[in-house]
């Protein structure tokens, strides 16, 4: 679910400067992704490095970022038997 977001997310970036242009023009990209909901790429060397967004899309990102969490902690509760190991089963296993 998450990795799902993280893809659509950089298949929606808007437009892309290079790291040169974010440092001289950091105020106006601010704004671009502030008030015109932009989504920003910052390449480096070509490539893309990171994405500069704004707060609504970090907010959906950590509300994707927790489901997940609950989903993979709801998974493993399920998928939990009871059964535990020592140390040293855990040991004497690994030396195996």
């Amino acid at each position: 679910m998450y990795t799902s977001a993280i893809v659509d997310l950089m298949d929606s970036v808007t437009s892309s400067v290079s790291a040169r242009e974010l440092r001289a023009d950091l105020s106006s990209i601010v704004g671009r992704v502030s008030f015109g909901h932009e989504r920003i790429g910052v390449t480096r060397n070509g490539k893309l490095a990171a994405v500069v967004i704004g707060i609504d899309d970090l907010e959906l990102l950590e509300q994707l970022e927790v489901a997940n969490d609950l989903a993979a902690y709801t998974a493993a509760r399920a998928a939990d038997d009871g059964s535990r190991a020592t140390l040293d089963d855990v040991r004497t296993r690994s030396a195996e």
